[in-house]
């Protein structure tokens, strides 16, 4: 590596490689390859687990790194959508509902960024990139728990 800049490496990771350059809407299509993953995958919870805390660790990194050449929150870097996604389903059943809500609310929670969820984009570096999408995953998370320990 050259002074500040980051390597190329660092910048496919963080913006899961093309799909950080779609010309619409990247971080959707960041979760949808985060929600086809899980779906093809179909990891059982432990696995899931611990794919999601190693995504979190790595994308707080390369973030980080890929922010010195893209600029701060670069709407190309969209391993945070990835990694907020793995938490919206963790410990759910994996049925095509869970998927399909857990997407609609992850990213609900993801664009809207409510209180105190759009703080957490201040933190600084990767940290901050991170933090938000990670944040939103718990919320939608959350929701679906309630909704499985009431209704389902």
């Amino acid at each position: 590596m050259k002074g500040n800049r980051p390597g190329f490496i660092f910048r496919q990771i963080a913006t899961l490689s093309f799909i950080g350059y779609v010309p619409a809407a990247p971080g959707t299509f960041g979760t949808l390859a985060a929600a086809i993953f899980v779906c093809l995958l179909k990891p059982s919870h432990l696995p899931l687990l611990v794919v999601t805390v190693f995504i979190i660790l790595t994308g707080v990194y390369t973030a980080g790194q890929a922010e010195l050449a893209l600029g701060k929150d670069s709407s190309h870097i969209i391993i945070d959508e990835f990694a907020g996604y793995l938490v919206s389903v963790l410990f759910l059943p994996l049925s095509a509902g869970y998927l399909v809500a857990a997407f609609a609310l992850f990213r609900a929670f993801d664009i809207l960024k409510p209180p105190p969820i759009r703080q957490m984009e201040r933190l600084p570096g990767g940290i901050g990139v991170m933090a938000d999408d990670i944040a939103a995953g718990v919320a939608a998370n959350i929701i679906l728990q309630l909704w499985r320990m009431f209704f389902a």
